[in-house]
């Protein structure tokens, strides 16, 4: 495995801030509010915050183990973390509205990882090497 361009001791402390965050606040609004409108999207917004403080580890993992030329940045990083975070609140709001199903969640999906790679293409189309100055 190369060397990631961060080390992930520079997501530790947002992962953990994230995940405590996220958990006390699901925590909150299911053992101490009505399923009223605006507790419902409280709900929803602690699952983005705490799905995506759980699998940003595995977002920096994947990015670490499959290097790309130039180097994923943090933010992009914390991209992928946080399309995971959305693509649960998603399918948990569908769930509510009995429409989820197994080949709705894989389009959905599919639909998330291309917008992705999309992203990611786009950008490494608009990268430019730091220029070294000259001693």
């Amino acid at each position: 495995m190369r060397k990631s361009a961060l080390p992930f001791s520079h997501f530790l402390l947002p992962t953990f801030l994230l995940i405590l965050i996220g958990g006390g606040g699901l925590y909150y609004t299911i053992f101490n509010e009505l399923p009223t409108l605006g507790p419902r999207w409280l709900f929803f917004f602690f699952i983005v915050i705490f799905v995506s403080g759980v699998f940003l580890p595995f977002a920096w993992l994947i990015n670490a183990r499959f290097p790309s030329d130039p180097p994923v940045e943090p933010v992009i990083v914390v991209r992928e973390a946080l399309w995971f975070g959305i693509f649960i609140a998603v399918m948990a709001w569908m769930q509510l509205g009995r429409v989820l199903n197994v080949p709705l969640a894989v389009i959905l999906g599919a639909a998330f990882l291309l917008i992705e790679v999309l992203l990611r293409i786009w950008e490494h189309s608009r990268w430019q090497p730091r220029e070294e100055p000259l001693d």
